[in-house]
């Protein structure tokens, strides 16, 4: 089962991709790991660094795939993406945090979530 999820998910992240593409976001980072955790993607556009979880799901079974970034999720993030900008020196942007779910192969990107 972890497989087929690993698979899902990387099908996911690979719409995301695309469609941030497609919208003029620039993929600073895919699956940027520390020692804290993941974040899916880390993109920018304008004067913003969006950090970007991606979740897919099939069916609406255990509600929409933003759902899954609870309140434990959304810190680790946080505590990620500290470590990222001070890592790579980002001064002079604005930050956002933004969750891509993906149901079937409908697309939402929800900026700005937490």
């Amino acid at each position: 089962m972890k497989e087929e999820n690993r698979i899902k998910g990387d099908v996911g992240e690979s719409q995301a991709y695309i469609f941030l593409k497609n919208n003029k976001f620039k993929i600073l980072e895919q699956n940027y790991k520390n020692k804290i955790g993941e974040i899916d993607i880390i993109a920018e556009k304008g004067n913003k660094i969006y950090f970007i979880e991606v979740k897919k799901r099939s069916s609406l079974e255990f509600g929409y795939p933003c759902e899954a970034v609870n309140y434990y999720k959304k810190q680790k993030i946080k505590k990620v993406a500290q470590i990222y900008i001070m890592k790579n020196h980002v001064v002079e942007k604005e930050f956002q945090f933004s969750v891509i779910e993906l149901l079937d192969d409908k697309l939402n990107f929800i900026e700005n979530i937490f």
